[in-house]
């Protein structure tokens, strides 16, 4: 059981990429509707918010698949110096600040866009869009973050050395 929970964990998380080069994606198609609407003379309201609300879902989104591949700027340095039971204690210890941490983010995330979603807050740009909608991938993509460390912690007790 706990294998096939681990490939599922890993499917979401390879999943959550892609989510992000999506959202890579609409950022650099928003950016070149925003730059060709200049040259031909007509206006877009919000290209410049969309592309941001992107960067911010692809930034979250990626948060996870990074993590579980390795992208993230580790202790490496410090922790190749040990061996053994002290290696794994390390790790174990830094594995459950981050997941404190993320778990901390994730929970004020979601905090946040319930309280956007009950009091239908608008952005303050051109497009006034309920902001609640792209704090949502913010949301997800930060409680993802958080099962990927938390999942890493696990898997780090439950290892031999």
């Amino acid at each position: 059981m706990l294998k096939s929970l681990d490939r599922n964990l890993n499917k979401i998380y390879r999943f959550s990429g892609y989510i992000a080069a999506f959202f890579l994606i609409l950022v650099a198609v928003f950016i070149l509707i925003g730059i060709s609407s200049r040259i031909f003379g007509f206006y877009i309201r919000g290209l410049a918010e969309y592309s941001g609300y992107c960067m911010a879902a692809a930034s979250f989104f990626a948060l996870s698949y990074t993590f579980v591949e390795g992208g993230h700027i580790r202790i490496t340095l410090f922790l190749e110096k040990l061996s053994g039971y002290k290696k794994k204690l390390i790790e174990i210890w830094c594995l459950s600040i981050a997941s404190y941490f993320s778990g901390y983010l994730a929970y004020y995330f979601i905090k946040m866009l319930i309280i956007s979603y009950k009091f239908q807050e608008r952005s303050e740009g051109a497009d006034e869009i309920l902001i609640w909608i792209p704090q949502t991938s913010v949301a997800i993509g930060s409680t993802i973050f958080f099962i990927s460390v938390f999942h890493q912690l696990i898997l780090t007790i439950k290892r031999d050395k």
